[in-house]
């Protein structure tokens, strides 16, 4: 009996895995845990960490190989982080460029660059400059598991670029503050491959 049931659970992960396999693309979406990085304080030269918030994206991606594969992907993140007393919200565009290896059945590893281009920045309460730099690359490690056309995936995802906006006033009073953005995150994607 149990030997049926290991030869049984080996086909299947055998015959998702084959469903997986080859080239295409499709549609993703999930949840990001994000920080978007540290509160520099001019006067105290300190800096403290964001409390973390939920955030989401969408977007597409397309697989081109198949033990081993490149997965490019476009994405519509939207991030927001608390500090004491504010929020920062940030909308990008995302594009990992990943690298793949199909480990077994159903489970796969991935990395690759991240290239970031911010949309836009909200700061509740807060008078912000533009973000330093609109375009930052950041790094982007992970594992999957992929059953047919759908696919699970959780990733980290670190910017490498810094990039910060300046806090012009806070609540009508002047400051000399600034914010990193860099993004620090964790993903957790949905996918269907079409």
């Amino acid at each position: 009996m149990k030997k049926t049931f290991l030869v049984a659970v080996f086909a299947l992960i055998g015959a998702v895995a084959f469903a997986q396999n080859g080239p295409g693309f499709g549609i993703k979406g999930g949840l990001n845990y994000a920080g978007n990085g540290d509160y520099f304080d001019s006067a105290e030269q300190a800096y403290r960490n964001p409390d973390r918030n939920v955030g989401y994206h969408l977007g597409f991606f397309g697989k081109i190989g198949d033990k081993i594969y490149l997965r490019p992907e476009l994405m519509y993140t939207k991030t927001k982080s608390d500090y004491e007393n504010n929020s920062l919200s940030m909308s990008k565009l995302d594009a990992p460029i990943l690298v793949g290896l199909n480990i077994i059945g159903p489970l796969n590893v991935f990395a690759g660059p991240a290239f970031q281009y911010i949309l836009d920045t909200d700061f509740d309460g807060v008078t912000i400059g533009d973000v330093e730099n609109d375009v930052t690359v950041g790094m982007n490690i992970g594992a999957g598991l992929s059953f047919g056309n759908f696919g699970l995936d959780l990733r980290y995802e670190r910017g490498f670029s810094e990039n910060e906006v300046s806090v012009f006033s806070a609540n009508g009073v002047p400051t000399g503050d600034r914010i990193d953005t860099r993004p620090d995150q964790l993903i957790l994607s949905l996918s269907f491959k079409m």
